[in-house]
């Protein structure tokens, strides 16, 4: 093998890294297939003319184990065994390995197309705490942050009292009597 323990070590991060993208349970051992066409993408192992997607997806199906739906790392690098020929051409085995391990190394998945929040002009009137009026001007200080329930003027005491109730607290006295 050309690759560095080093080069090895960051390959492998990027791997897990590729792996764990997009599934909250995964643990980073095990690559599916989406995530495999997704570390050829990203990484421009797949450049369209000598590997295409279609390349990438059959050799994934070759690699992995019959009955599984994912791939190790020891069936990730045969994979990138079996690419590195036919994306470098020209180039000895070993140096088209270390070729596609150096295109790989290091990188992480590109979120590309991710949905950002998006602030229209009318949120920002909506949310602006400056222009508040009248009791919802008392719930935030200057900076815009909500003051929580001390904001509030009419806090809920559960004395089992109506609100606004003037003779509160009199039951006992009236007992006595």
């Amino acid at each position: 093998m050309a690759g560095t323990s080093s080069n090895m070590a960051a390959l492998h991060d990027s791997f897990k890294k590729f792996a764990m993208h997009g599934d909250t349970a995964s643990s980073g051992n095990e690559m599916n297939g989406k995530n495999w066409s997704k570390i050829c993408k990203d990484c421009k192992v797949i450049d369209g003319k000598t590997v295409t997607s279609t390349d990438v997806d059959i050799l994934f199906s070759k690699v992995k184990s019959k009955s599984a739906r994912v791939i190790t790392f020891e069936e990730f690098k045969m994979a990138l065994a079996e690419l590195a020929p036919k994306r470098f051409k020209g180039k000895s085995q070993e140096e088209a390995l270390a070729s596609i391990y150096a295109l790989i190394a290091g990188k992480d998945p590109a979120n590309a197309g991710v949905t950002v929040a998006y602030k229209a002009g009318g949120v920002d009137r909506l949310t602006d705490t400056s222009k508040y009026t009248g009791t919802h001007k008392e719930r935030f200080d200057e900076s815009g942050k909500g003051k929580g329930l001390s904001g509030r003027e009419n806090i809920v005491e559960n004395t089992g009292y109506v609100g606004n109730y003037k003779g509160a607290g009199t039951y006992d006295e009236k007992v006595r009597k």
